[in-house]
């Protein structure tokens, strides 16, 4: 499991701008399970990094001369499927944020984040795949409306019958609880409750933990984020 992982999470950062590197280059410094082990300062630069280093998350800045962010996280996926994307921007845009998230990225931060929220997201991306927050809810439950206005003919059909177990625990996947604390919620153990969330894939015809969230915001599981 990855929690049981010594070694600390290997963190690229991709920014443009040096001062904002050496900024968060130094909070995470004072943390003993997260390293960053190289920085780029453009899309193409962080791409030829990726062909020589192994990295868990990169921190990825939207808007970068010769490639931004957005040109370079499908090439990112495409080279390294496993590794986690965090889209770093000081434009907060619901259509951006979810255009992004479709594309891959993992999580999405103004750039504003203070250092403890960027250290949050690393940990919980590597570990639980994506890290929400109010940014990418509220994106995502907007993405959805405009697409879904009320149409309870398509709805119905894919409607999963979940028993209470299975309603709970995606309720707290909503929150962004992570494994450990759901488990600790429902009294069970971590393995099963990752069991459980693979169960919900299927069950809602869900391919990623994004597309669970979706389908609770259509389903009113969570009611208003």
């Amino acid at each position: 499991m990855n929690e049981e992982k010594k070694e600390p999470i290997k963190v690229i950062i991709a920014d443009d701008h040096v001062l904002y590197r050496a900024g968060v280059k130094t909070s995470l410094s004072t943390k003993n399970d997260v390293k960053v082990i190289a920085e780029a300062d453009n899309g193409m630069h962080l791409l030829n990094l990726l062909k020589n280093i192994e990295v868990d998350v990169i921190l990825l800045d939207i808007q970068m001369p010769i490639m931004d962010g957005i040109a370079t996280l499908p090439e990112i996926k495409k080279i390294s499927p496993q590794t986690k994307v965090i889209m770093l921007t000081m434009v907060d845009d619901n259509s951006m944020i979810t255009k992004l998230m479709e594309l891959g990225a993992n999580s999405y931060l103004t750039k504003t984040s203070d250092s403890e929220i960027i250290y949050e997201a690393i940990k919980t991306c590597y570990e639980q795949e994506y890290y929400f927050n109010s940014l990418t809810n509220k994106a995502l439950l907007s993405n959805l409306k405009q697409k879904n206005p009320v149409t309870p003919q398509q709805i119905t059909p894919q409607e999963a019958q979940l028993n209470d177990k299975e309603t709970t625990i995606l309720r707290l996947m909503c929150e962004e609880k992570s494994t450990k604390e759901i488990a600790d919620i429902v009294d069970l153990s971590p393995r099963t409750v990752e069991a459980i969330r693979d169960r919900l894939k299927v069950k809602t015809g869900s391919k990623t933990t994004t597309g669970l969230i979706m389908y609770a915001v259509k389903h009113k599981i969570i009611e208003e984020i």
